[in-house]
């Protein structure tokens, strides 16, 4: 009897389905910290997915959190081709330069943190030397009609994580003022957006320390998030 309860056991474990192994560890970089954003949508097409975050412990990588996330109304598209003004989400792996808000930071931030004011903009004009950066009153030759003004965004600017997206060297034309924020209404016109207290939890998890990147895809695909 205690024979074939061993062998009935054996074969319930040959038969049980493998562990899934976690997005990160499947990916083709991770921007070698310790800690990772995963923005990942059905396909290109999709204007919702889902948002987690990850922390590498033991070798491994484990989820810590996740919520429904929003992208762009024209869905994702691979961000060393995007174009301005598409309304598409920029796939692709990007660091995390700093956080900005509206109101104060969330306790326990650990990032750069700039405090939103009547003043603050985002300057998208392609003619401007400011171009994809925050400045403080609008330069000459940035357009207003050419930019964001973040004190106008109060629910969307509310918490934001700067995605470096055309950051470094910014290529004219390819998009600017790219962000991990708060909820809208709807899609976003190229950003990635999760409820309130999900961007809050963010940005209390968040550890500059520790390397934080962000990987934007879909599951499979010519932007699969595997690929980057």
């Amino acid at each position: 009897m205690r024979t074939l309860l061993v062998l009935g056991a054996a074969l319930l474990s040959l038969g049980a389905a493998p562990a899934p192994v976690p997005l990160p560890e499947r990916m083709a970089d991770t921007g070698r910290g310790s800690q990772l954003i995963t923005a990942e949508a059905p396909d290109a097409d999709s204007t919702t997915g889902t948002l987690t975050w990850w922390d590498r412990r033991g070798g491994r990588w484990v989820a810590v959190g996740s919520a429904p996330a929003r992208f762009g109304a024209r869905g994702l598209t691979e961000g060393a081709s995007r174009r301005q003004g598409t309304s598409t989400t920029p796939t692709g792996l990007y660091r995390l330069p700093y956080a900005f808000g509206v109101r104060a930071g969330p306790g326990g931030t650990r990032f750069p943190y700039a405090r939103v004011t009547d003043r603050s903009w985002w300057c998208q004009d392609n003619a401007s030397r400011a171009y994809n950066r925050w400045v403080e009153g609008l330069p000459r030759d940035c357009r207003a009609g050419e930019s964001e003004h973040l004190a106008s965004y109060g629910t969307q600017y509310a918490y934001a994580l700067v995605i470096g997206f055309n950051y470094e060297r910014p290529v004219r034309g390819r998009g600017a003022g790219i962000f991990l924020h708060v909820n809208g209404r709807g899609a976003t016109a190229g950003c990635v957006s999760v409820p309130a207290d999900a961007m809050r939890a963010v940005l209390a998890w968040a550890d500059p320390a520790r390397r934080p990147h962000i990987a934007v895809g879909t599951r499979g695909g010519p932007t699969a998030i595997t690929a980057y």
